[in-house]
This record gives structure tokens, C-alpha cells and sequence, in this order.
């Protein structure tokens, strides 16, 4: 009897995990899958003379997505925190294999004009929105279902599921570029990873509509609008203090992402180089966010989270020195994945904090819109902050000191003694305590 009752609760986990996690990994799937075809993209949808200009626009395009963001935290936020979380992730999940399909199916330039560029920028604002609403409900779905010694490791599951979804997506690619010539992959191939995506839309629905609500009905505000006020009104500080965390996080993601432009463009690598990085990173990320998780389940999340970022922040710039002095791909390799330790276990505990900050009643609305903020206004800038960096001192290295003063601005809140407070009674009056692991339910 004992046996079963823990296979039961083993297989509930099991679900909860799978039920929180399959939109993220579909967000970084999308995410990574677009950035790697952009120059195909370019061709098929926006046809203009110079091919950069082309290119350029694709790009712009597709950060468009990160506009919608904060509104469909907001939007989607609010609807999870009045009518659970499990009706706004099944809400998420239909809406990201809608852009995904209408990217996959959408006719070209040469075939409609101007409709397939404004359709396009429609898929992607459809995507972006999808995407800002699904962070919330989904980081709090996971701490609330996760038992009180394991809501670090439960939590971090957010963070692996994103680097899964860079995984599969640069591990698809490998596969199209190898078994299919260069020609089909331009002419019809790069539409099969977006159609894949919407494939995994329904067993992410089935799996979601089976899950057990977290949200308490007693703790539940009457009305959008009280909801918000909520936030708004009592728990500015708490909002800035979450963008601030995230902000070095989201931009050092960007940074591993922005590895494979580096490598083609600065150190001249191949390509096909280039797209094993994913790959590599991809599991390291994963491996790392777990391990952060579990740390800050035994450690306590806030000293996990300010160690991590302060690795990263000091063998950034050295690390890429060794490169300068030894270009070579495997060495280029080893200090990303290097890197990338530290980052995954930095971010898999500070979820734990982030979802802490906020009390139940308005969790995924707080977490959804710090982390939707955070992830536009710095980590939607970052690829062109990093290129314009290279571009204007003319170093290659120049680009490694925003991250490094991001990577120490996002543990201010965690050392000042000013926003301790804010950490230190994170429900307000709901009564939570600090948001480490273990002390994050309100």
C-alpha cells in the first residue's frame, strides 16, 4: 500500500514537471529555431535588394515578439491568478502553436506581397504575447506543486526546460542540414521545425488539462483590476527588485545565444561549428539549472544565486582572453560550457526568489511581468547592444563588459541592505516568509 501511494505521488510529480514545463521548452524551441533560419526568413518574407537590409529586417521582426510580452504577462497573469494556473497554461499552450503555424504555413512575398510580411509580424506579435503569459503561471504552478523541501529543485525545472528547448532546436537543425540538401532546406525545409512545434501543442494540452489546480480559492482577489492594484500598489519595490535579478540572467542567456554569431563572424569558425554550441549548451544549461535547484534547496537559494552570478561576472573577460590567445573551436567550446555552469545554476535557484517575492494571489502576475520586463527591455536589446559595442571600439572583447556590470547589477537587490527587506517578507501581508527554497508558498 505504502508502495503505491508513492508511485502515485512519484507519478503526479512526474506530470506537474511535464505539465509546467513543455511551453517553456516549446518557447525556446520557437525562440532558437526563427534566430537560426533568419537569414532564410529574410529571403522568403522580405525580398529587398540588399540582402543586410533583408536580413535586418527579419531580425526586427522577430523582436517584435518581445513588445507582446509584458502585455500578455499582464493579460494572462491576471486570468492565473483569478482562474487558476492551469486554465491560463492550457491558454498558453493552444497560442504558441497558433504563431507557430501560421509561421509554417505562411505563404512568401512572391506569392501574396505585402500580406506575408505584416503576417509575419502578426504571427510573431501572437508568440511574443504567448510567450509573456506563459512564464508566470508556469513558475508558479511548479513551486505550488513541488513539496516544501524540494520547491528549489521543482522551481528550476522553469530555467532546464528553456535550454531543453535550445537543445532539440539546434539538434533538429543538425539533422535537416545533414539529411536534406542545401537547396530544400532554403526552398521548403527550415518550415519543418515550426510545424514540429505545433505538433507538440496537443500532448502539452492533454498533459496540462490533466493536472490538478495549485491556486487556493480562498486567497483569490475580486476583479482584474484588484489584482493589479494589488501589485501596483503595494509591490513596487518588489517588481524592481525581481528586474533587476533577471536582467543580468536574461542578458547573459543572450550572451550563450549570441555564441554562435560570434563564432562565425569573429573567430571566422565554421558552421557547421557553429551549430553544436546549442547543442553543448543546451544540455550543460539543463544539467546546471537542476543542480542550482537542488542547491538551493540545502543552501538557501539567495547565496546560491549571488555566488553564481559573481563567478560569472569574473571569468568572463578571462576566459575570452584564453580564447584571443588559443582560437580554437574546442577551446572556445570549454569556456562557454564553463561559463554556462555558472549561469545555469545561477538562474535554476533565482526562480526560487522570484516566485518567493510574490504571494499567491497575485504570483504569476508579479513574476510573469518582472520576468517579461526584464527579458524585453534587456534581454531584447542584447544582441544589438552587443553588436554595436564590437562595432563602435572596434574590440572584440568590449562586448563582455555589459554583461559583466549587468552580472553585478542583478545581485544588488539580494546584497543591499535597503531591498534585504523586500526579500525578508516577500507575501506582504499574506505571510510568507523569505523566499528561499522551502519558504515560498504564501
Amino acid at each position: 500500500m505504502t508502495n503505491t501511494v508513492a508511485i502515485s505521488k512519484q507519478s503526479r510529480a512526474t506530470r506537474n514537471i511535464a505539465a509546467a514545463t513543455v511551453g517553456n521548452a516549446l518557447e525556446f524551441y520557437d525562440f532558437t529555431v526563427y534566430a537560426a533560419y533568419a537569414t532564410t526568413i529574410a529571403r522568403v518574407f522580405f525580398p529587398v535588394g540588399d540582402s543586410f537590409v533583408g536580413l535586418l529586417l527579419s531580425v526586427a521582426t522577430f523582436g517584435l515578439g518581445f513588445l507582446a510580452r509584458p502585455l500578455g504577462a499582464v493579460i494572462i497573469g491576471i486570468h492565473s491568478d483569478r482562474r487558476g494556473r492551469k486554465a491560463a497554461m492550457t491558454m498558453t499552450i493552444w497560442m504558441m502553436a497558433l504563431g507557430s503555424l501560421m509561421i509554417a504555413v505562411l505563404p512568401g512575398y512572391d506569392r501574396i506581397g505585402i500580406l506575408a510580411p505584416l503576417l509575419l509580424v502578426v504571427a510573431r506579435l501572437v508568440q511574443g504575447f504567448s510567450t509573456g503569459g506563459e512564464m508566470g503561471p508556469a513558475t508558479a504552478f511548479l513551486v505550488e506543486s513541488a513539496s516544501a523541501r524540494r520547491i528549489g529543485l521543482a522551481g528550476s525545472w522553469q530555467i532546464a526546460s528553456q535550454q531543453g528547448g535550445t537543445f532539440l532546436s539546434g539538434l533538429l537543425g543538425l539533422i535537416l542540414g545533414l539529411s536534406m540538401p542545401p537547396a530544400a532546406v532554403e526552398s521548403w525545409g527550415w518550415r519543418i521545425p515550426f510545424l514540429l512545434g505545433v505538433l507538440i501543442a496537443p500532448a502539452g494540452y492533454w498533459i496540462r488539462h490533466s493536472v490538478d489546480e495549485t491556486l487556493e480559492s480562498s486567497v483569490t482577489l475580486d476583479g482584474a483590476g484588484a489584482v493589479m492594484r494589488r501589485l501596483v500598489r503595494d509591490m513596487p519595490g518588489r517588481v524592481g527588485a525581481a528586474v533587476l535579478m533577471i536582467a543580468g540572467a536574461t542578458v547573459s542567456q543572450y550572451f550563450f545565444l549570441y555564441g554562435t554569431t560570434y563564432a562565425i563572424r569573429t573567430l571566422h569558425f565554421s558552421a557547421e561549428f557553429a551549430r553544436t554550441i546549442n547543442l553543448v549548451l543546451g544540455v550543460v544549461g539543463l544539467v546546471c539549472a537542476l543542480a542550482g535547484g537542488w542547491l538551493a534547496d540545502r543552501h538557501g537559494a539567495r547565496p546560491v544565486v549571488v555566488a553564481a552570478r559573481l563567478v560569472m561576472a569574473a571569468a568572463l573577460y578571462p576566459g575570452f582572453m584564453v580564447v584571443m590567445h588559443d582560437p580554437r573551436p574546442a577551446v572556445f567550446l570549454v569556456v562557454l560550457a564553463l561559463l554556462m555552469m555558472a549561469h545555469g545554476i545561477g538562474s535554476g535557484a533565482a526562480i526560487v526568489i522570484l516566485a518567493g517575492l510574490f504571494p499567491m494571489e497575485v504570483r504569476t502576475l508579479g513574476t510573469g511581468l518582472s520576468y517579461a520586463l526584464a527579458v524585453t527591455i534587456f534581454g531584447g536589446t542584447a544582441q544589438l547592444v552587443f553588436t554595436a559595442l564590437i562595432g563602435v571600439t572596434g574590440s572584440p572583447m568590449s562586448w563582455l563588459f555589459y554583461i559583466i556590470a549587468l552580472s553585478f547589477v542583478s545581485v544588488v537587490p539580494l546584497l543591499s541592505g535597503r531591498m534585504m527587506r523586500v526579500f525578508d517578507n516577500p507575501g506582504g501581508e499574506a505571510g510568507a516568509d523569505a523566499p528561499d527554497a522551502a519558504r515560498v508558498t504564501s
